[in-house]
């Protein structure tokens, strides 16, 4: 990709769905494949999302200086989170875009405020269908009506991949939301006080036309954190489910992406959509939702 004049190349340390295809859009260690792909360039950059990729991305980016490319490295993991600009197609893949970066939130588990200072930054809206915000809803009102327009010109349903924060969540942006033809949407059920909120959002989407069979609506539940229980995580799973959101189990990991086995095949069990899907429809039945 060609910014101010310059071939960029990109280089991550792991694949995700997030991750560019593009010809100079490499992963992990460089191969001589890989080396001589990049010949082209005239800088390489390596983007590292986690900490605990840190390590592995140094080694990536002294193979290519040793092959005598031009290398920076930074993004989130080295707390680059905060940019004035977002260009599509640089470090995510097709679709995806940032309108405004940071949050005013402080949650425990998250490192999006401390390296935004708990800020919300407001970007130029560049066109994409997989909202990435850290917090597009703490956005001004006149923001999110701006996002919203661009959704609707794009060529595939809107994802709000990002996140929505149940709790500050109203029933003009759900109705907004709808009207961008919207196929996902996010929440999370990180702590215990983000209960009554989830409640409530399940409520106003449905009131805004989501149904709950449609599986629009999505919720994330932080499970495998210091004093967490297999029992209270399963509670809070379906609570979700009764909250009118389809669960998924994020497992807690810590800042060198380390997680428990036990609590990894405990996981498994609330990740696969198939198996999710089937407790899910059992649960609704039970409770007649």
């Amino acid at each position: 990709m060609i910014i101010d004049g310059k071939e960029i190349a990109r280089a991550f340390p792991r694949r995700t769905k997030a991750t560019p295809t593009d010809d100079l859009a490499l992963v992990g260690i460089p191969t001589k494949e890989d080396l001589a792909r990049v010949e082209v360039a005239d800088e390489i950059h390596v983007s590292v999302t986690y900490t605990y990729d840190i390590e592995k991305a140094e080694k990536m980016a002294a193979a290519y200086e040793k092959a005598g490319h031009k290398v920076k490295v930074g993004c989130p993991a080295f707390g680059d989170r905060f940019s004035s600009t977002f260009t599509p197609g640089l470090y995510m893949g097709e679709g995806y875009t940032f309108t405004s970066r940071g949050c005013p939130n402080h949650c425990w588990f998250c490192s999006v405020w401390q390296s935004c200072r708990g800020q919300i930054k407001e970007l130029e809206i560049k066109d994409g269908w997989k909202i990435c915000d850290d917090n597009v809803l703490a956005t001004s009102p006149e923001h999110f009506k701006a996002v919203i327009e661009m959704l609707k010109r794009q060529p595939f349903p809107a994802e709000w991949v990002g996140g929505i924060e149940a709790k500050i969540l109203q029933p003009w942006q759900a109705e907004l939301m709808k009207e961008a033809n919207t196929r996902r949407i996010y929440c999370a059920y990180d702590t215990p006080d983000d209960l009554e909120p989830l409640i409530a959002a399940g409520k106003i989407f449905r009131d805004a036309g989501f149904t709950v069979t449609s599986n629009t609506c999505m919720c994330y539940v932080l499970i495998g954190y210091k004093g967490d229980t297999f029992e209270a995580a399963e509670k809070r799973l379906y609570q979700a489910i009764d909250a009118g959101f389809m669960p998924f189990a994020m497992l807690f990991k810590d800042k060198n992406g380390t997680t428990d086995e036990v609590w990894r095949r405990f996981q498994r069990e609330w990740a696969a959509p198939q198996i999710v899907g089937t407790k899910v429809r059992k649960r609704r039945k039970e409770v007649n939702l």
